[in-house]
């Protein structure tokens, strides 16, 4: 009798502290479609463009590399290849390879910055030494068709060094060096953005960069003029960056932090004194370690939790972009963002997420508790 009643109760509108109302009725739902046990520990999962496969990167116990490449078959994922290599990697990106050879740019713990060819992986095809220490971050534009301007890839370290590479050459095209003796801050996450033509360039090839650091600092450099344009802190390590699109002009910028919280700027108006706009929002009680925009729809992004959640928003936009201030400036308004659906996947955090390009909702993931996972985010295309 109870279960009857409950049955006819309404559904209920769930708001949240935190981030706006969800919706339960009709909010997407994260679907784990399978789950691979590793071996080694992943930092990043990569899918292979314009593929059903994906790539796996890691350390295994005796601080080695590994470099797995899986195959979705049939609801199950098969392993093609999988190899070891001399020292443990921390991040890779097909972002600076044309899209008919698809080679995978890595930095691992020593430093190194490498491309590898996946139907070879006996040794790299370009190698250098571009840091002193781990490299912690790394992307790439101009490659898979996306952006414009010459392939090159972006890197981040542990030294404080922010370097630009154009893989034709073995010196960094541009190397932003942390203050001579100074205690270097620690360079967690770089990205790309604003390649929307060969002229107008913020960082390299037609690029806006930006880059975040452990202390909280957000840097955002313009390649073109070589100049800083906007710098910030958010007061907590910043562990993820992402522009919502690389192939256009600068937009949004998502960015996840220690202490649980996520910060989204708008960046097509600058204020002189106060900077760009940005939300600022309390997610979940653990540390987020990435914000990954949609690319079928770049106002839908993902959040990865230390909780092992995936966190699904959707952004939208004040009715006035641009306001005012007293002295008639022009004025950033930031929007807002709602919380769609969060599911709990793992026990461990989320470290690595990636979208498919071509299938919408198609996610991979890598698991601090030795997985990688595959989901569909189902009714996005609803947003």
């Amino acid at each position: 009798q109870a279960r009857a009643q409950l049955s006819r109760l309404p559904p209920r509108r769930i708001h949240t502290p935190e981030v706006g109302a969800m919706d339960c009725t009709a909010a997407p739902q994260v679907i784990e479609h399978l789950r691979e046990p590793l071996s080694f520990t992943p930092f990043e999962t990569r899918w292979v463009p314009q593929s059903a496969r994906f790539v796996i990167l890691g350390q295994n116990p005796r601080a080695t590399g590994a470099i797995r490449v899986c195959q979705l078959s049939k609801g199950k994922s098969e392993k093609l290849t999988e190899v070891e290599k001399p020292k443990g990697f921390k991040c890779g990106t097909f972002g600076a390879s044309a899209i008919e050879d698809r080679h995978l740019a890595t930095g691992d713990y020593v430093g190194n910055v490498q491309i590898w060819d996946l139907e070879d992986l006996r040794k790299p095809i370009w190698s250098v030494k571009g840091h002193d220490q781990i490299v912690n971050a790394i992307d790439g534009c101009g490659g898979l068709g996306v952006g414009n301007g010459a392939p090159e890839l972006v890197t981040g370290s542990r030294d404080g060094a922010v370097r630009v590479w154009d893989t034709r050459m073995e010196d960094p095209v541009i190397s932003l060096e942390p203050v001579e003796g100074e205690t270097p801050a620690d360079c967690w996450s770089v990205a790309f953005g604003n390649s929307y033509n060969d002229s107008e360039r913020c960082i390299c090839a037609g690029r806006a960069f930006s880059f975040g650091y452990d202390n909280g600092d957000i840097k955002l450099f313009d390649l073109r003029t070589m100049t800083l344009r906007w710098d910030t802190n958010v007061r907590n390590g910043v562990c993820h960056l992402q522009f919502d699109r690389k192939d256009i002009r600068m937009n949004k910028l998502g960015v996840s932090t220690l202490e649980s919280n996520m910060v989204v700027y708008d960046l097509r108006t600058y204020h002189p004194t106060e900077g760009y706009a940005g939300r600022k929002e309390k997610v979940t009680k653990s540390t987020l370690w990435g914000c990954h925009f949609l690319p079928q729809n770049r106002e839908v992004f993902a959040s990865c939790g230390g909780n092992g959640s995936l966190t699904l928003f959707k952004y939208s936009y004040p009715q006035e972009r641009v306001i005012k201030d007293k002295e008639g400036i022009d004025r950033g308004n930031a929007g807002t963002f709602e919380m769609l659906n969060q599911k709990e996947l793992s026990t461990q955090p989320v470290i690595s997420f990636d979208w498919h390009m071509n299938k919408t909702g198609l996610c991979v993931f890598a698991c601090l508790d030795q997985t990688c996972r595959v989901a569909m985010c189902t009714k996005l295309h609803l947003y």
